[in-house]
């Protein structure tokens, strides 16, 4: 067997006999792995904590015939120690991982945008400073970009026309001009589709200027559209805790104040 070594974000474990764990990962290099973790649910274990979902870490790996065996972990970020506290935080982080486990589907496929974006969303979401629905929404509209699912947002999702267009149409592909707009549009406010836009372009004084209803309204049609073109559900989404803390609400309502320090 060889070694080989990378760095990696665990993105759930499974139970294996009485002792093992089958970890699955996402690499920087390699995409995702499956490997067994020998031992590490006894009390002795010398890496059991660092093998959790939410760890980002260093970790060396011997190549099996089915499964590769992890030999050695070193922790980089403890990203769950600032989550699983937290209980927005700990669901918006399910669903980045979830997120993370179905577009990852082919396993040793590099994936490295999928992997930064992963750890970027973590990172984000364990130094609580961003609400925690954005930083998820800025998350899957990326990494709908990575898999060639990103919405139409300035354009008609049919024919092109530059917007803004007032009718949002999931199986459509996005925003829909007047002339293109299928039977079963949805309208949302003239906010929302900016909202997503600057989610995806990383313009974070715009998104968290938005109002609460701006943010939810953005959520559903994000959460929608991502499973529509996933064709299935992510079990986590509908556990997200979408209420904004309300010192955050009340700063949004004030005309001409911005949330945060962007």
């Amino acid at each position: 067997m060889s070694l080989y070594r990378d760095t990696a974000v665990v993105l759930r474990v499974q139970k294996l006999g009485e002792a093992d764990r089958i970890i699955t990962l996402l690499t920087r290099r390699g995409g995702k792995v499956r490997a067994v973790a020998k031992g590490v649910r006894r009390t002795t274990s010398r890496f059991g904590a660092r093998v959790e979902p939410f760890c980002h870490v260093d970790v060396q790996l011997h190549t099996g015939r089915t499964l590769d065996v992890i030999t050695q972990v070193q922790t980089l970020d403890a990203f769950g120690a600032h989550i699983v506290d937290d209980y927005r935080r700990y669901t918006a982080a399910c669903a980045v991982l979830e997120t993370v486990d179905r577009l990852a589907a082919e396993e040793g496929e590099p994936v490295l945008r999928l992997y930064l974006l992963a750890t970027g969303a973590l990172r984000a979401l364990a130094g609580r400073d961003r609400d925690a629905s954005l930083v998820l929404d800025a998350f899957l509209l990326r990494a709908m970009s990575f898999a060639g699912w990103s919405p139409a947002l300035g354009e008609c999702a049919r024919c092109g026309a530059a917007g803004p267009h007032g009718a949002f149409n999931v199986q459509a592909g996005g925003a829909v001009c007047g002339s293109c707009r299928p039977a079963g549009s949805v309208r949302p406010s003239a906010s929302t589709m900016p909202l997503m836009d600057a989610l995806l372009h990383g313009d974070w004084d715009a998104a968290e200027a938005a109002a609460n209803p701006v943010r939810r309204e953005a959520s559903g049609l994000v959460a929608a559209h991502l499973q529509w073109y996933m064709e299935r559900q992510l079990r986590s989404l509908p556990l997200v805790e979408r209420a904004v803390p309300e010192l955050i609400r009340e700063r949004a309502e004030l005309p001409g104040e911005r949330v945060g320090e962007g």
